[in-house]
């Protein structure tokens, strides 16, 4: 394996989170809204000095690659986007974390994955709802399908730790004023007093239940991303419901994708 794309933009969230922008030397690889790309770097890369004692030490000469969900939208060719948090013992995002515009590293020439709004019908509202960096297909789906005003309403539900952990927001929330089609529901779970933070408290399943958001069978289709135990508790409670699992081999209106 060759370093085959460069580092072109590096945005800081938190200390934990950050937009990564990459550009191949090549074509940009093409993708649907929601898909997945791989990155690599060799054991021998550098890692950020924030990080943690790494787990699973192992050759440096071994290329690590992991799959990380595409932000970018697919409507641009320029470059591919990651939203990342640091897993201060892990293998790459601590060495991904290193990295600087100019820096390079291996990016995948395909990508992969079938959490897509392709097969949603245009009729359809998306209720997208994501923790941590299991929004970032959502925000790939955005950007790609979303017009102001115009088309179905894009719900997106995001739960983060701390209002800062909150990647996007500012997007988001310029969309949520100016858009008539579009909801956007931060909450965080454990807001600190200096944060100020003013807006929904508590794990993201709780805007549901307490009616916050509605999401109907008829009419809207449901998106889940972010933590296991996150996916696992509102696809039954979804499905309790009357929403149907979307499979590779049946239709249904509630997707799931697991970090």
């Amino acid at each position: 394996m060759d370093r085959n794309a460069a580092v072109i933009e590096r945005v800081e969230i938190s200390p934990d989170l950050i937009v990564l922008r990459v550009k191949p030397d090549g074509s940009v690889p093409r993708f649907e809204p929601g898909q997945f790309a791989v990155l690599a770097l060799p054991g021998s890369a550098p890692r950020a000095e924030m990080s943690g004692p790494e787990e699973g030490v192992g050759d440096p000469s071994k290329w690590i690659r992991r799959a990380y969900s595409i932000s970018s939208s697919s409507r641009q060719g320029e470059y591919l986007e990651f939203f990342l948090k640091l897993v201060r013992s892990g293998e790459l995002t601590p060495r991904l974390f290193a990295l600087r515009p100019g820096d390079r590293l291996w990016l995948g020439p395909r990508a992969s994955g079938q959490f897509t709004i392709s097969e949603v019908p245009a009729d359809r509202n998306l209720v997208l709802v994501g923790t941590g960096t299991g929004l970032a297909p959502y925000i790939s789906m955005i950007r790609s399908a979303h017009r102001c005003g115009v088309g179905p309403v894009f719900t997106v539900v995001h739960g983060a730790r701390n209002s800062w952990d909150l990647g996007y927001r500012g997007e988001l929330e310029a969309l949520n004023h100016g858009c008539g089609n579009f909801v956007y529901v931060p909450t965080v779970t454990r807001p600190e007093p200096r944060e100020n933070w003013r807006g929904h408290v508590g794990r993201v399943g709780a805007v549901f239940e307490d009616g916050t958001v509605r999401a109907d069978p008829a009419r809207d289709d449901v998106f889940l991303c972010g933590s296991p135990e996150m996916a696992e508790e509102l696809r039954a409670w979804f499905e309790a419901r009357g929403f149907r699992l979307k499979t590779p081999s049946t239709q249904g209106n509630l997707h799931v994708e697991r970090y």
